[in-house]
């Protein structure tokens, strides 16, 4: 294939309108599908510097082999339009965003005869109602079981509802007054529906007129001394309130929104949505979509609203939509949004309040999914020997790295700096290998990188030549201390060792290794920025394909290194922050520095006191005030 350069449209030939394009492979397939205020400017943007483009967008550019457009008169029309094309072609460019998992609804099949009740997974289908969706299957089986109390519709199967007719005796829900047994006639068809109908309206948060109504019963039937029937109605009424209250009262009783929060890396985003109606949450759902295109939360955010909503049923789009970013193009979605609802819809990001400390929430659910999602895939014993293989064939190593060391340096400009050291061995997180460094040198990442690989290999060999098999093959004898018969801390060396950074981190850690001697471990450093792979002494990176195994394995290994440096970093600061110039003044004890501080507010008010100020403050003599004195100002007492 001849690059982007053999297809570029001819200068001029582009028009400035809105519009939509598309990008295609050598086999006709459209594998990417983008839409534009002004087609001219943001098609030019893909050929002007190629080198300059994303990894992700350049695999794009180099797979395809053209690209046209279809010009629109607005942008809400391009949206339409570019959404109906993904939905289409299904673009293998395009950001797809798929459910973390199978998530139950409670559904009401309105469209069969006697409608009924029950849980359903997966795809929606014509003439069901769906509510939720729920985090267990269980949840929905609590909450139906209270309500057929008083909607007593069917729940049954087919087969049990047809079984039912044919010898004419309902089942033991029909006996017990949670079904109206429409399967041996006690209700018509419509006394069925509108029972169904009833249901539906309180699942949809019409909750009010429906135990006012059965308080107006209750009081009626106690009035009329039937006290059975009140009772049951009492216990109806009970049932409702208890359905109510399993669902969580967040927002004022007329809110109707939907709570979106995002999480990214490089690599993956996870969204999570509550479903707010009338102040309560009615269900909550999560997706997973894999980053192909370089976008940010705004692109990711419109994107995900387009394809949520884009064949939702319009009563299903809430009056609000709170997103952490505003869309790029937010007026033309929620006018989009607002014609399917066929009403107003608002998007918009919370500032404060409750809306905001739901958002909070609703991220904290967002991150806990992503986190779950890559400890699933990398526990997957067949992923795990794959990525591995894959480290090894693209670094070019004799054997996949069955221990893998990972360094990160921690600081705040400058100050507290400290390192890390986390391992993983065949593909796992052991935790027990972890180290850390307080790091001496002040002279920048690099200098730290060198001082915490010296350190741990310097360790490494002095313990290997203790054990006087320095020269030889490691074995299980040459790991344990032979006095606690505990593995040593440093005695097993790794097959690679990672630092977090660029070439010159990678290059300090090889250098590192030189000076020691050792050269049977592999070096590589993995960027944040664009997660490239740096060996010592290449000029270009290892690009590993954005869906590999091997690239999550080492985000991973590089995501814990940051952890837990940052956590000792974190710990460290703060013991410093608590530490102050009164702790090095003799026969100064923690109630008279307690005191001292009370009275002059901070150190630097009491620095700037006198001795004479100082003995003000009750427990502080003569003698004293002269030494703290002479301790603030850097003299000897």
């Amino acid at each position: 294939m001849g690059g982007p350069v053999s297809f570029r449209p001819e200068p001029g030939t582009i028009p400035e309108s809105p519009g939509v394009y598309r990008f295609r492979d050598s086999g006709g397939r459209v594998i990417y599908v983008g839409k534009a205020k002004s087609l001219r400017q943001r098609l030019n943007s893909y050929f002007a510097d190629f080198a300059g483009l994303h990894p992700r967008t350049q695999t794009m550019l180099t797979t395809a082999v053209g690209v046209d457009w279809t010009v629109v008169g607005t942008e809400v029309e391009a949206l339409q339009l570019e959404y109906s094309w993904i939905k289409e072609y299904d673009p293998r460019f395009n950001v797809k965003y798929r459910d973390d998992k199978s998530y139950p609804y409670l559904a009401v099949t309105m469209g069969e005869e006697f409608p009924r009740v029950q849980v359903l997974r997966g795809a929606k289908r014509k003439g069901i109602r769906y509510f939720g969706p729920y985090s267990h299957a269980w949840a929905i089986r609590e909450t139906v079981d209270l309500l057929l109390r008083v909607f007593p519709i069917r729940s049954c199967s087919a087969g049990v509802f047809r079984r039912a007719a044919q010898i004419d005796r309902p089942c033991l829900l029909g006996y017990i007054g949670k079904c109206s047994a429409p399967c041996v006639g006690r209700v018509t068809e419509q006394e069925h529906r509108a029972l169904a109908d009833d249901f539906c309206d309180f699942m949809a948060g019409n909750t009010g007129r429906f135990t006012r109504r059965l308080e107006r019963e209750m009081r009626q039937a106690a009035a009329e001394q039937e006290y059975e029937r009140a009772a049951r109605l009492r216990d109806d009424i009970q049932a409702l309130r208890q359905a109510m209250e399993k669902q969580a009262v967040v927002l004022a009783d007329n809110t109707d929104c939907d709570v979106i929060a995002l999480v990214e890396d490089a690599l993956e985003a996870a969204v999570q949505v509550f479903y707010v109606r009338s102040g309560r949450i009615r269900g909550q759902r999560g997706w997973v979509v894999d980053k192909v295109e370089d976008t940010g939360p705004g692109e990711l955010v419109e994107q995900f609203l387009l394809q949520m909503y884009g064949e939702a049923a319009p009563e299903a789009l809430p009056r609000e939509v709170l997103v952490p970013a505003m869309p790029p193009d937010a007026e033309a979605v929620a006018e989009l949004l607002g014609e399917h609802r066929g009403a107003r819809v608002e998007i918009r990001v919370p500032q404060r309040g409750d809306k905001k400390t739901l958002m909070e929430t609703v991220e904290r659910n967002a991150k806990e999914s992503l986190k779950q999602h890559k400890l699933k895939r990398a526990s997957d014993l067949t992923a795990r020997s794959r990525a591995l293989q894959e480290v090894a064939d693209a670094l070019g190593l004799d054997q996949a790295p069955l221990r893998i060391e990972c360094y990160d340096v921690s600081h705040t400009q400058g100050t507290n700096v400290v390192a890390s050291m986390v391992v993983f061995e065949d593909g796992l997180a052991r935790k027990s290998e972890y180290r850390r460094f307080a790091v001496n040198s002040t002279e920048g990442d690099v200098a730290s990188i060198h001082e915490v690989i010296s350190r741990r290999f310097k360790r490494y060999l002095e313990e290997r030549s203790e054990t006087g098999e320095l020269d030889v093959e490691v074995g299980a004898g040459a790991a344990l201390d032979p006095e606690t018969g505990k593995p040593r801390k440093f005695a097993y060396p790794p097959n690679l060792v990672v630092v977090d950074g660029g070439p010159a981190q990678a290059a300090a850690a090889q250098r590192a290794l030189d000076e020691l001697g050792v050269d049977d471990v592999a070096v590589c450093g993995l960027a944040k920025r664009l997660e490239e792979v740096w060996q010592p002494g290449e000029d270009l990176p290892v690009i590993l394909p954005r869906s590999s195994e091997a690239l999550y394995l080492l985000q991973r290994v590089r995501d814990e290194a940051h952890r837990f440096a940052i956590t000792y970093h974190r710990s460290k600061r703060s013991k410093s922050v608590k530490e102050s110039a009164l702790d090095e003044v003799p026969g100064l004890g923690p109630a008279r520095r307690q005191a001292l501080i009370k009275h002059f507010g901070s150190v630097r008010r009491l620095r700037e006191a006198t001795a004479e100020q100082i003995r003000e403050v009750p427990g502080i003599g003569p003698a004293t005030a002269e030494t703290i004195v002479s301790a603030l100002k850097g003299e000897h007492p």
